[in-house]
């Protein structure tokens, strides 16, 4: 008899295990010591960790070239944000390559010593934006939550989560997290040409945008303050290739005469982005060091 019972309870304490590691768990504080960067991921149970990126890709703001302007913004608004001071939610679009997410980077290696911290997050876990925000709105340091290439499908469930973060939810901001996007459109939801036939005309020529289109617009606009990048022109792609030759210690005279080859490099792959103009350099900055 007390052998069964012996039995049925261990078979409970297994039971209540398995049951326990099925069930929603509260996203637990990673060692906010170990890194400046972290990446939210869910785990196969479907548990949502904050892993430290131990190895932060190293781009420093003097890197990024011809893009002044946009780099002007960004930096205002992190600098406020890093201050205590108010600041807006980032959305950066435009052209592929431009230099969007590696102006995001490159703020946080500007401003990790004064407390600055990002964590990335993917689009498919942005329902878990509460649960990440929750876990930071206690710390000191400031938190830029980061989503790359930004972009939904109708009825993805990470939209509404993420429109209402960012404005429209019952609980108030929090002061030390910023959302900074990157997308390659404006309006973060497709668009069809059908739902141009909910416009409604009045007599007097006045349009009024149907509700689907606002519905797509309206998550855009949520972020406070907009940046826009645009492709490089030929003379701003190869000023962009030899400010990284450069960095690579490529010689003056090596520089200028990889011009031919850096034009024929972005014709091949049909686009002069920072992007190109960074695979470029790394391309003839290993094959100059090997005397080739």
């Amino acid at each position: 008899m007390k052998q069964q019972l012996a039995h049925l309870l261990l078979r409970a304490e297994q039971l209540i295990v398995r049951i326990e590691a099925v069930l929603p768990r509260s996203l637990a504080a990673p060692d906010w010591s170990a890194a400046v960067a972290f990446r939210y991921r869910k785990r196969s149970s479907g548990h949502g960790v904050l892993e430290p990126v131990r190895h932060v890709g190293v781009m420093r703001l003097s890197d990024l070239k011809e893009i002044e302007p946009q780099k002007e913004k960004i930096l205002r608004n992190t600098l406020q944000f890093v201050n205590g001071q108010l600041a807006n939610n980032v959305l950066l679009t435009g052209a592929r390559g431009t230099g969007k997410s590696s102006l995001i980077k490159a703020c946080l290696n500007e401003y990790a010593g004064r407390g600055l911290r990002l964590i990335e997050v993917d689009k498919a876990d942005l329902t878990d934006l509460h649960d990440i925000v929750d876990v930071v709105s206690e710390r000191d340091e400031k938190f830029i939550v980061f989503c790359d290439d930004l972009s939904f499908e109708d009825g993805e469930p990470g939209y509404k989560a993420l429109k209402s973060i960012l404005d429209g939810s019952v609980a108030a901001t929090t002061p030390n997290v910023l959302i900074y996007a990157t997308s390659n459109r404006r309006h973060l939801l497709p668009e069809y040409m059908k739902e141009n036939l909910s416009y409604t005309h009045t007599d007097e020529g006045e349009v009024h945008p149907g509700e689907v289109v606002e519905e797509k617009i309206s998550l855009s606009e949520r972020f406070g303050l907009w940046v826009s990048f645009y492709p490089f022109t030929q003379d701003e792609y190869l000023a962009i290739v030899a400010q990284w030759l450069s960095s690579f210690s490529v010689a003056p005279q090596a520089i200028a005469a990889a011009r031919p080859a850096a034009l024929v490099w972005a014709l091949e792959r049909g686009s002069r982005s920072g992007r190109v103009a960074y695979q470029f350099a790394r391309d003839y900055a290993g094959q100059h060091a090997a005397g080739a």
